[in-house]
């Protein structure tokens, strides 16, 4: 059967407008896997991984709030956290929705680590923002308390920043493969996965770290040989010009015309442009056969994606 892998943000869970409890997840989590149920239908394998970041920031939070009472965990450990808590609530409310239209798959969690590089240049700077907003004079108290690094993020206040390396190597993406291979459905490496670095003897350990959850997408995509690469975000596709009175919708493009397009700077690193190189990393160096494609749009505009009639469509 074919396959999809289809990446999903943390604010499908946790929307920006909602208080993020635990009930209003789990009805965004039914929300967001109804939508896979047709691709099931249709005969498709599937690969679902998500973000992590609301999830992450809340336990943050939690742990400041409580730091006198309790020790405190570091990102690795809220991302296998994370990883447990979004993974719980979409396996269970995905197979339930299978259930409904008799369609009996088994639907498992993997906690996945990442491979990063000690020496990727992502971590001499920081640029991925985390946990809740400080005011200035909080955010001085962090720093010399805690050395974290902090940035005033567009007049809503000051965050800290941790380094964002690239991905290098998925390890569990045997086991990954081997749940495919068996029928099931995996939810996998959330968050980007849970970063960490080779040492010397050939052990791991883990650093502190966010890694992109798109670029890891786009890396399982490549190793698993998948037909397409989902890419839900935030707006139904990719437009030229965004914000601006000119702006233009991408329905159709090739990786090279797309590629010139990242180069002119269309594609901000903060937004959209991590999203893109996922896609052109996977469409010039992944999948298989005719069907190999990338797509960018909406939870909304899912169902249509899968027949190529919504959405942002990046062919090679």
């Amino acid at each position: 059967m074919p396959l999809a892998v289809i990446a999903i943000g943390g604010n499908a869970l946790s929307r920006a407008d909602a208080e993020g409890t635990v009930g209003e997840q789990f009805t965004n989590a039914r929300a967001t896997c109804r939508q896979f149920v047709t691709w099931v239908e249709e005969g498709w394998d599937l690969v679902i991984t998500h973000g992590n970041g609301p999830q992450v920031g809340n336990m943050l939070w939690r742990g400041e709030l409580a730091a006198q009472q309790v020790h405190p965990v570091d990102l690795g450990i809220c991302d296998a956290n994370s990883q447990g808590q979004i993974g719980y609530m979409l396996q269970q409310v995905f197979w339930n929705e299978l259930a409904k239209r008799k369609v009996f798959r088994g639907v498992v969690t993997l906690v996945t680590q990442v491979e990063v590089d000690p020496k990727d240049p992502g971590f001499a700077n920081p640029t991925k923002p985390i946990g809740r907003f400080f005011t200035e004079e909080e955010a001085r108290e962090k720093q010399s308390e805690h050395r974290w690094v902090m940035r005033e993020d567009s007049g809503r206040g000051w965050r800290r920043l941790v380094p964002s390396p690239a991905p290098l190597r998925i390890l569990e993406i045997d086991s990954i493969r081997h749940v495919v291979k068996a029928g099931a459905i995996p939810i996998a490496a959330g968050g980007g996965g849970i970063p960490v670095i080779r040492l010397p003897d050939n052990t791991f350990d883990g650093v502190e770290a966010v890694v992109d959850k798109d670029l890891t997408a786009s890396l399982m995509a490549r190793r698993l040989a998948a037909d397409v690469l989902v890419i839900c975000t935030a707006v139904p596709h990719v437009s030229l010009d965004f914000g601006t009175d000119r702006v233009r919708p991408l329905h159709a493009v090739s990786a090279e015309d797309l590629a010139k397009h990242l180069a002119d700077g269309q594609f901000p690193a903060g937004s959209m442009g991590p999203k893109v190189r996922a896609c052109l990393d996977f469409v010039r160096g992944g999948g298989v056969g005719t069907r190999r494609r990338a797509v960018i749009t909406d939870m909304d505009n899912l169902q249509d994606a899968l027949a190529g009639h919504a959405g942002t469509v990046i062919t090679p």
